[in-house]
């Protein structure tokens, strides 16, 4: 039998911050990347399809911050 070939590691999504960090204090999101406190706090533990996640709800909130 032959080996099954190696996983390919799945790559790292990479981070949506602008560097323009600025919390809401009402919403308790950041005003540059729209993330939240606890989405920026656990970014890097956060495994690959963790940060796609994030990426997901980022792009939803964009959407509808848009006029």
């Amino acid at each position: 039998m032959s080996e099954a070939p190696a996983a390919i590691p799945e790559p790292t999504p990479v981070s949506p911050c602008l560097g323009i960090c600025l919390m809401d204090p009402r919403t308790r999101m950041c005003r540059g990347c729209l993330r939240t406190v606890d989405e920026i706090a656990g970014w890097y533990d956060a495994s690959p399809s963790e940060k796609r996640a994030i990426l997901a709800r980022l792009a939803t909130r964009r959407a509808q911050a848009q006029p």
